[in-house]
């Protein structure tokens, strides 16, 4: 078996370790990076960094890369429409390509009845146009959310995000009529206390007549790939359509095949009012969308809704080309094969390891709880970061995430090969 991590020099190498000295000299220490290596090459699902070492990925571009690095179908579809034109804005000059993406995602997403599109530049930017057009629609303020949730950086998102450090801290006040949820947190809540508690919370934090939506993870992204309880979702759907608030699904970082299904709706039989999309959906170029009834989508005023980059032409060809792929390629039945393989190892793993706590997911969307015991739960933030940099030092990117830090995320290309996937288990494995 051909050995795909190749390490030249330590890692980082003395071309990394210079350009982290101009980095330091020239962009802000607020920017967060995971691993010390400069990129200079990428394909399917290894990365080659300026000294020439080869690593496997495992993060993903934090999951845009769901079709691969350099993906070639995408790269040819991009490099085709950058050499019709750039940008118009579509504001002031329409083309196809925003139209073919809308009309594909109005037929992909859940539900069967009429569906509009609107395009948008990142994750936070859909989610606020997304709160936004339900706040238009109820002519409701409210937006509930939940622990744990990361839905953005701008003044909403972060607002509507819980983890105070870093993505909050010292950047109030913030955002008003936000109200939040406990997260179905099965490994350290009750959950048939919680969705008790869902009425209660109707009843004593804020009306359900005065709330325009909630806005949903079916499985925290940054929140640490907490899968909800279907019990929960259920209870959560009934009580949205009994009291005409709209449901919000994040799909930012589950979609376009993460899960093992297009998106994760599907494995709960949910049908959502709305679906935000991002990361994945143009194979790592910026894009994200909202897409939703047609009769909420419709209800802002002309101008309303928009941006001077909003649906970019070369975007919308490298996501058209995408979704064709992982279609074509059943990148979804792809990403279960690679869950069953990475929770295999896993189980493994949690048999000699007393600090990994739980092991969970949906298809390639694994992780696992680092904790100082099992009796305890006490996060283990340190031995998580103690693994990724012995990771990124043995050839494999990985992450982590959780409020408190202490788990250990799967986001590596779903075009990965069996041989790569292992390889990097083993990398995870030899640093436990």
């Amino acid at each position: 078996m051909p050995n795909f991590i190749q390490l030249k020099t330590t890692v980082p190498g003395p071309r990394s370790l210079a350009l982290l000295e101009q980095r330091a000299m020239h962009i802000p220490r607020g920017v967060y990076n995971a691993t010390p290596i400069f990129v200079d090459r990428a394909e399917g699902a290894l990365i080659q960094d300026v000294d020439g070492n080869t690593l496997i990925d495992f993060a993903g571009g934090i999951g845009t890369l769901n079709v691969g690095h350099a993906n070639p179908e995408v790269v040819q579809a991009a490099s085709e429409q950058l050499r019709k034109f750039t940008h118009t804005c579509f504001s002031v000059a329409m083309y196809e390509g925003y139209v073919a993406l809308a009309e594909k995602l109005n037929r992909i997403t859940p539900g069967s009845f009429p569906k509009k599109t609107l395009l948008a530049n990142s994750g936070a930017e859909a989610i606020e146009n997304a709160v936004k057009i339900a706040r238009h629609h109820t002519q409701r303020e409210g937006v509930v959310v939940f622990e744990h949730a990361f839905h953005g950086r701008t003044l909403l998102t972060m607002s509507m995000t819980s983890k105070v450090k870093p993505y909050k801290f010292g950047f109030g006040p913030f955002a008003p009529e936000i109200y939040r949820l406990p997260y179905p947190y099965s490994y350290r809540h009750d959950i048939t206390a919680q969705i008790a508690h869902l009425e209660e919370f109707f009843a004593s934090y804020v009306a359900a007549e005065n709330v325009a939506c909630v806005v949903f993870e079916l499985v925290l992204g940054e929140g640490g790939f907490v899968v909800a309880p279907p019990e929960y979702v259920n209870a959560l759907s009934q009580i949205c359509r009994k009291n005409n608030i709209l449901l919000i699904a994040d799909e930012v970082q589950t979609g376009f095949c993460r899960t093992g299904r297009m998106f994760a709706c599907e494995h709960y039989g949910l049908v959502p009012d709305l679906v935000v999309m991002a990361k994945s959906l143009a194979g790592g170029l910026p894009l994200s969308a909202i897409t939703g009834r047609s009769e909420v989508m419709d209800s802002a005023q002309v101008g309303g809704l928009g941006g001077t980059f909003v649906g970019n032409p070369v975007s919308c060809a490298a996501a058209l080309a995408a979704i064709h792929f992982m279609e074509a390629n059943k990148l979804d039945t792809r990403a279960a094969s690679i869950g069953k393989t990475v929770q295999r190892r896993f189980n493994q793993m949690y048999e000699r390891h007393p600090e990994i706590g739980e092991i969970r997911g949906l298809g390639a969307m694994m992780a696992l709880e680092i904790v100082k015991d099992r009796t305890s739960k006490d996060p283990a933030k340190e031995i998580v970061q103690k693994i990724t940099n012995r990771c990124y030092e043995n050839g494999l990117l990985l992450l982590s995430a959780g409020t408190h830090g202490n788990c250990i995320r799967t986001l590596m290309p779903l075009v990965i090969t069996d041989e790569q996937l292992n390889e990097g288990l083993d990398v995870i494995e030899n640093a436990f």
